[in-house]
């Protein structure tokens, strides 16, 4: 890609950037969120036209004028959030638009099946292909986009994020694909922010930041410090900096709580548990041991079966979202796009979600489009939300900068309690190091956060107790200055603890 330059109206997204990458390599394209690196991938599979640039494919010089060209020269991308058809089989997608058929116009789904079976094997990409596309996880779907791009002759894989909604042992999965990827002669371009990623698989890096281009290294001759440093432009620090500081009483108390979940399953079983004002308490835990079924429970979206929730001594077991919100819970929901914002409504719409309908927002039902205004624009310099212009939609931001908004309305609500799930999902280091800051910060006010989240470093950097989640019970907590990774880890397996103990 040479002197590639992309522009949305006058914002230029990318600012005249070149990018080699070889046959059978691994290439790394690092960036903060919002640097470009999405927009660069997209022009090279032709989803966005370059304002001026030119695009070689082996020694060729190629007009990619949308995504059918960039399939025909043997480049496949699986972006961020899956492009798949939710009720069709895993078969059924990865022939989609390339239907082998029998007869006038008739599937051939026993040849289907075969092909994906094979092409499966080949690669180590295991997946049932008769498995319906709702039914199978995160990781599995991701596989199920591999292989799509793969039946297509991909050569050249892009991967837009691709351990953003994985699990640790589903990135370790995944770390083996890219490299059975490689021994057969593909080549990988993973855009990422996660460095730790970076120095497990990539051969080599480049970095972005603010749309231009900033260095190209050869992975196995840096350090994380120095590929953070030249991507925020500053030294970054890894460690959560926090004293220590006296809990005080309790704020949310959890008793006996039994959820069910979709399948009518108990997926929360008796679940007991404290947070105090003063305190990070975080839940560790494998994905789908009920982390998400609980905050849904706490925060009025699912139902309580049995048991009790209770908020500064209030019951407030099977309130609705509004109620929940109004007496000083604030929730950083896992899901962003679904739950956390409007993707159709602006920046500035998105931070008043929840305080449209009262001073200074509104008066008498009319909203104050100024002071939302104000207040957005406030918002955005303070949390750092990239592009800075508050009448841009949700939907327009990339995924960490969506992360932010909600980010800053939430801690602007001043809550008593805030439960983050997933704060840091998709954020880039300098975000993370932002995230981890503000979230010490209500501690540090006396305010109670609950953190959930699926990175193991986090819980142990952030937190002041955590508490480990095994099929829906609490089966230990410790103090996190006495907690290891293999201790946690043991714990998440199921292995050893003291359930329910607080």
């Amino acid at each position: 890609m040479k002197n590639i330059t992309k522009m949305f109206g006058d914002f230029k997204a990318n600012d005249n950037i070149n990018l080699t990458v070889h046959k059978g390599e691994v290439h790394a394209l690092l960036g903060e969120n919002g640097a470009g690196k999405t927009t660069l991938m997209n022009v090279l599979y032709g989803l966005y036209q370059p304002t001026s640039g030119e695009i070689y494919i082996k020694g060729k010089k190629v007009n990619v004028e949308n995504p059918n060209v960039a399939i025909e020269n043997g480049i496949g991308m699986v972006h961020q959030h899956f492009m798949l058809v939710e009720p069709f089989t895993v078969a059924e997608n990865i022939i989609l638009g390339m239907e082998t058929t029998k007869g006038i116009g008739v599937l051939d789904r026993d040849k289907a099946i075969e092909d994906v079976e094979k092409l499966s094997e080949q690669y180590g990409l295991y997946v049932d292909p008769n498995a319906k596309i709702q039914d199978i996880t995160v990781g599995m779907q991701q596989r199920v986009e591999i292989l799509k791009a793969l039946y297509r002759g991909a050569d050249i894989l892009i991967l837009d994020e691709p351990t953003a909604v994985l699990t640790p042992q589903e990135i370790e999965d995944l770390i083996k694909i890219i490299k059975n990827l490689t021994n057969e002669g593909k080549t990988v371009i993973i855009i990422t922010h996660k460095l730790k990623e970076i120095k497990q698989v990539a051969d080599y890096c480049t970095i972005i930041r603010r749309g231009k281009y900033i260095d190209t290294v050869k992975v196995s001759e840096t350090t994380e410090e120095e590929l953070a440093s030249k991507m925020v432009g500053r030294e970054v620090s890894f460690k959560v900096d926090k004293e220590e500081r006296e809990t005080g009483d309790t704020v949310l108390k959890i008793d006996n709580l039994v959820v069910r979940d979709n399948r009518n399953i108990k997926a929360v079983d008796g679940l007991s548990l404290e947070v105090k004002s003063g305190e990070i308490l975080g839940i560790a835990g494998v994905d789908g041991n009920g982390q998400s079924e609980l905050i849904e429970a706490i925060t009025g979206l699912r139902e309580v079966e049995s048991g009790k929730v209770y908020f500064n001594s209030k019951d407030i077991t099977n309130k609705t979202p509004r109620e929940i919100i109004d007496s000083g819970i604030s929730t950083i929901p896992e899901d962003r796009q679904k739950r956390g914002l409007v993707l159709e409504f602006t920046i500035a719409e998105n931070t008043v979600l929840e305080n449209y309908d009262r001073e200074p927002f509104s008066r008498k039902g009319i909203l104050n489009e100024n002071k939302i205004k104000e207040y957005a624009k406030d918002l955005i310099k303070k949390f750092d939300v990239r592009p800075n212009n508050e009448k841009i939609k949700a939907k327009a931001l990339s995924g960490g900068n969506q992360q932010k908004v909600i980010i800053a309305r939430e801690v602007s609500n001043d809550p008593d309690l805030l439960i983050a799930a997933q704060p840091t999902r998709g954020l880039d280091v300098g975000a993370i190091e932002f995230v981890h800051k503000s979230l010490v910060e209500q501690r540090d006010k006396n305010k109670a956060v609950l953190l959930v989240s699926l990175e193991l470093d986090e819980v142990l950097n952030v937190s002041d107790r955590i508490a480990v989640i095994y099929e829906g019970k609490i089966v230990d907590i410790i103090d996190a200055e006495e907690a290891d990774e293999k201790t946690l880890g043991l714990l998440m397996a199921g292995r050893g603890g003291k359930r329910n103990e607080n």
